[in-house]
């Protein structure tokens, strides 16, 4: 395990300190405020707690207030419904005394029932790809705040098919994005870890598809960019240690708002994960030429 993936792991170790509250620490931050999926993630694993309802099948989140970064975050539970099949929890995750998150979870044991899906794309293998750092080497030296983030070790493994819009700092007039991700090191058997670590995965790159079709230059200080919400549905178990393809497509932007699907794949080609996701796509004065 490296060791960026092993101080994820140790940020999804809630502190239990009241019966259904939880405090989750925060990673050292100097660049970004709280990043949405560490907070998806670590409210998903606190609605997890203590186990018994089945697997998560679903979450439905809104990001009401940026995370300060200095503080630690409380995650309050509120086990709305215990049933036989469904379980359904509401969680909020608070800061100086005001809520900056708001997650839904629904929890479903196994059952059987009707069976189709999508197939999966066919692209290249993830080993034929090179890693993001490999990617960014030439834009290392640059100091733009978004490329120094992506650049230092993280611990999810991305390896990205065809452009990096943002990291070129031009546009595709395509707005899908396709890459591999995995947990960057072997993760211990427990599903509720798994599918709280794809759900950090699931936002690194989920909100860039709806500004690839577009110059937008992340400095730009008349454009405001941040996600509003971020739903997921899981379909089957899965290993977010071994490679998933994150097939993702932006429908429409307009109104100041974009939207952000994505289907994640297992590497047999087994639909394992949907999401999508509203952002805010603001211009607060006329865009910098």
């Amino acid at each position: 395990m490296s060791e960026a993936l092993d101080q994820l792991v140790h940020l999804l170790d809630l502190e239990p300190i009241e019966v259904n509250t939880f405090r989750g620490i925060q990673p050292v931050e100097e660049v970004q405020r709280v990043f949405g999926g560490q907070v998806a993630a670590q409210a998903l694993m606190a609605a997890g707690r203590p186990g018994g309802a089945g697997q998560v099948h679903s979450l439905h989140a809104y990001f009401l207030r940026p995370g300060d970064p200095e503080v630690p975050i409380l995650y309050e539970v509120d086990r709305i419904r215990d049933g036989r099949s469904f379980s359904t929890r509401r969680i909020v995750a608070i800061q100086h005394g005001e809520a900056i998150f708001n997650l839904s979870a629904s929890f479903h044991v196994d059952e059987n029932g009707l069976e189709h899906q999508l197939a999966m794309p066919e692209v290249p293998d993830p080993e034929t790809l090179p890693t993001l750092t490999e990617r960014l080497e030439q834009w290392k030296d640059e100091k733009d705040d978004l490329r120094t983030w992506f650049y230092r070790p993280h611990p999810i493994d991305q390896r990205y098919i065809g452009s990096i819009s943002w990291a070129a700092g031009g546009s595709d007039p395509d707005p899908r994005q396709r890459l591999w991700l995995r947990a960057d090191g072997e993760l211990p058997d427990d599903p509720l870890l798994h599918a709280c670590v794809a759900a950090y995965a699931s936002d690194l790159s989920l909100y860039d598809t709806i500004v690839r079709p577009h110059e937008i230059r992340w400095d730009d200080a008349n454009f405001m960019g941040a996600s509003l919400d971020h739903c997921m549905w899981f379909h089957r178990s899965f290993r977010a240690d071994e490679w998933l393809l994150y097939d993702t497509d932006s429908p429409i932007a307009t109104g100041a708002r974009g939207l952000a699907r994505g289907l994640i794949f297992d590497r047999s080609g087994r639909l394992v994960v949907s999401v999508a996701q509203e952002g805010l796509v603001r211009f607060l004065g006329p865009p910098a030429g």
